[in-house]
């Protein structure tokens, strides 16, 4: 005895070749990386761990003087070197190896279009950012951090930042060997944390070089938050014009030079 069986649909087996619309691709691209970063334990440590460690150290240690509440000045200086570290320093490495062992390459002669594959390398940053934010945002809440100011300026440094950061990044991964890229990411990590802003208030350097300290990009960020969430002002233009410059110059270069193997 049979089982009668329901006619097909037609044109359910009939192949249709042709690429996926391009927001799925860049949904599928954008998830995929997320979980390459999340599944990498020294991301983790360098976008989250050290951060929360920092704000906890510095407002609850008298480490370093600073005037007025210690929340309020480490806090935005720690969320623009958090927005370094997943923009720059975790992009530049990650992206680095993935061009050394011909991952890029393999990408580019897909469907993926180039310009998707670098929008969801950025997409999947900024969804490390909202976490980043949210964790050291919390933690400052409860280590006693009272932030002012409105959201749209914040946002709009973060974004500014986020360009500034990833053209950077980008610019080391395309032109440099992958473990050159390493060693620039990490030393460039470290002297932007002693030297802007984040740790040490400008005010503790020589007025001449504070004045050069006052155009990078960690400073210029970390400042402008301080200035928006701890004294509640409007976005300060310099700050909001050297990312700007910085992320001009930097996603220029990068685009002029990357190389995909």
């Amino acid at each position: 005895m049979t089982e009668d069986i329901a006619p097909l649909r037609p044109g359910t087996f009939i192949p249709r070749p042709g690429t996926a619309p391009l927001p799925r691709m860049l949904a599928a691209q954008t998830w995929m990386e997320l979980k390459l970063i999340l599944r990498n334990g020294e991301q983790l440590l360098l976008n989250l761990i050290i951060p929360l460690l920092l704000v906890l150290v510095l407002v609850l240690e008298p480490f370093v003087s600073v005037g007025g509440s210690r929340a309020g000045f480490f806090v935005p200086g720690v969320l623009a070197l958090a927005i370094m570290s997943a923009a720059f320093t975790g992009q530049a490495i990650a992206t680095a190896f993935e061009r050394k062992y011909g991952i890029l390459k393999r990408l580019g002669v897909t469907a993926l279009p180039r310009s998707v594959l670098l929008l969801g390398k950025t997409s999947a940053v900024v969804c490390v950012e909202i976490v980043q934010i949210a964790v050291i945002c919390l933690v400052g809440l409860a280590v006693g951090w009272q932030p002012h100011g409105s959201a749209g300026s914040v946002a709009l440094l973060v974004v500014l930042g986020t360009a500034a950061f990833a053209g950077l990044g980008l610019l080391l991964a395309g032109t440099l060997r992958a473990e050159a890229t390493l060693a620039a990411a990490n030393v460039v990590w470290f002297v932007l944390l002693f030297l802007g802003d984040v740790i040490f208030p400008l005010s503790k350097f020589p007025h001449g070089l504070a004045t050069w300290l006052g155009f990078l990009p960690t400073t210029a960020l970390a400042h402008g938050l301080r200035a928006v969430l701890r004294d509640g002002r409007a976005v300060p233009l310099h700050d909001a014009a050297t990312l700007a410059v910085w992320a001009v110059i930097a996603l220029t270069a990068a685009a002029a030079t990357f190389r995909w193997e």
